[in-house]
């Protein structure tokens, strides 16, 4: 009887069934699914997704870029900002494949690293990406400090520490939800975009110098080609594929066909925007160094610094229009760039560790062991060598991230061309020719970069003969490893199917409407049941 009272009381229950699989939430197939635009306006659908893009777009105004972009403006003006445009156009495609990946699946990057790989290799990707969230932690670390000790004199080391209590308590916004930590990475995107700006209107590079530029590739000049391997290398990172995939599962995407086409639609056009202010920005950056260091009225030791350009020397680039202020101006734009992307670099730790070990540790935990990880090399770096020790720093770890590329980039682009991952959304022959390419493009520039730098290295390094054979003895198997690894991600085929079935968009509205579901809850800690 009692269980027949149960029975009838569930058959009275409203019918707003939803269907749970695999960490995605699913309207039932009666019911409209809430993204109609006869209910909702397409321009306030595409504002509820504004918000990933921008996070992601921090890593491509990191202080390691910033840096990269002043060299290659001081030692070439404005021949090598074709490279910055090719780069974020690559930028945007390889982006959108991986918030589609995201979208499409209701799983992150490195979660279905770990679904797809053996066990061996799961663990070896993930510490990799570990390495290379650290990598990039260690330039924006440094960066920040950098611009601490420009505004306020504050010491190298103090700022390191400085840098990663601010950091998380930045974090903390998470807490009152993602949105919020959003707008404040946009903001200090627009402040970072207002610093350089000015810095351009007063220095006032030829518009014609800088659009020929953009738009005729050349490779004129001494060290012209490593320089542009240099600043394509530093465009693409690692840890940025693992958290676009991942911030796109905040948002409200309904199981339907056209559901899942709209949102990939929307994130693309947002990243499309945010990356276009980056462009922007490097741009800047470019010409403000390419024009100061070309004039004809510099005094020796700015020569010097040209010659040698850093993030710690670069203010005296505004000296002659803005004075005094020209650090601050300076100092103000690296504190943005520098403290945004420590955000975003801790973010995309926390997804990188949950996806590959399936961690339930809580967040500020996760941040702490992180943000501790990334400020202990900075921080002994600091107090041993200085401001040139830490500028070396930078280099290094830009080096890293450029290792790194491959193992996040080829599970990208193997996920996203699947059918067992994507199913009927999975990308098109000629997405995937071009995608192919452009990815392993970046692969063989980075690997060119890596190898004929370290044989470089080797033939002029001042260490004795038998240290240089020694080095050749451990470091030449090693390559010939990391070339066997990319050939095994590249090759081996897909043997878990992830994709999800998704509803039939219904033709006709019904009478109940029901507002688009989420389908991952993970950044307000609420765990959906796989």
């Amino acid at each position: 009887m009692e269980r027949q009272r149960e029975q009838d009381s569930e058959a009275a229950m409203p019918s707003r069934a939803v269907e749970v699989v695999s960490n995605r939430i699913a309207p039932a197939p009666h019911v409209d699914d809430g993204f109609s635009s006869h209910k909702k306006p397409r321009w306030r659908d595409f504002l509820s997704h504004v918000g990933p893009g921008f996070l992601v777009s921090m890593a491509y105004l990191d202080p390691g870029n910033l840096e990269t972009d002043l060299q290659a403006g001081a030692n070439h003006r404005y021949e090598l900002l074709w490279v910055i445009l090719i780069g974020l156009f690559f930028a945007l495609i390889i982006q959108s494949l991986a918030a589609n990946l995201g979208v499409t699946t209701g799983k992150h990057l490195s979660e279905l690293c770990k679904v797809e790989y053996p066990s061996l290799v799961k663990y070896c990707l993930w510490l990799l990406a570990e390495i290379s969230v650290i990598a990039a932690d260690i330039a924006e670390v440094v960066g920040t400090a950098f611009a601490l000790n420009i505004l306020f004199h504050i010491p190298l080391w103090a700022g390191v520490l400085l840098t990663g209590f601010s950091t998380l308590l930045l974090l903390g916004l998470q807490r009152f939800g993602v949105r919020k930590l959003e707008l404040l990475i946009t903001t200090l995107v627009f402040i970072m975009a207002g610093c350089f700006f000015a810095e351009m209107s007063y220095v006032k590079p030829p518009a014609s110098d800088v659009l020929k530029g953009m738009f005729v590739p050349r490779l004129d000049g001494h060290g012209a080609t490593a320089d542009a391997i240099a600043l394509f290398g530093a465009l693409i990172m690692p840890h940025n594929l693992f958290l676009h995939s991942a911030l796109v599962l905040s948002r409200k995407v309904p199981n339907s066909v056209r559901g899942i086409n709209d949102a990939c639609r929307y994130f693309l056009i947002e990243s499309g925007f945010a990356l276009f202010v980056a462009f922007l920005i490097n741009i800047a950056v470019v010409s403000v160094s390419g024009k100061v260091c070309s004039a004809n009225n510099l005094s020796a030791g700015d020569i010097e610094k040209c010659d040698d350009l850093s993030l710690d020397s670069a203010s005296f680039l505004l000296k002659n229009v803005l004075g005094r202020s020209s650090s601050t101006v300076y100092a103000i734009a690296l504190l943005a760039s520098g403290q945004s992307s420590t955000i975003t670099g801790t973010y995309a730790g926390q997804y990188i560790m949950q996806g590959f070990l399936d961690l339930r540790m809580k967040k500020w935990m996760r941040n702490l062991m992180t943000r501790s990880v990334a400020i202990v090399p900075s921080l002994v770096v600091a107090v041993i060598s200085g401001s040139s020790g830490a500028s070396r720093l930078i280099i290094i770890s830009s080096m890293i991230l450029s290792f790194e590329l491959p193992f996040a980039l080829i599970p990208l682009l193997k996920f996203s061309s699947s059918s067992t991952k994507m199913g009927p959304h999975k990308n098109s022959r000629i997405i995937i020719v071009i995608s192919w390419i452009l990815g392993l493009g970046i692969i063989g520039i980075n690997v060119y970069y890596l190898s004929t730098g370290f044989v470089e290295w080797l033939i002029h390094s001042s260490l004795p003969k038998v240290a240089n054979v020694i080095i050749g003895i451990i470091v030449f198997p090693l390559m010939a490893i990391y070339v066997v690894a990319v050939i095994y991600l590249t090759f081996r085929h897909d043997t878990v199917d992830t994709f999800i079935e998704t509803q039939n968009d219904s033709p006709e509205p019904t009478h109940m409407e029901l507002g688009p579901i989420p389908f991952r809850e993970d950044l307000r800690d609420i765990q959906l049941p796989d």
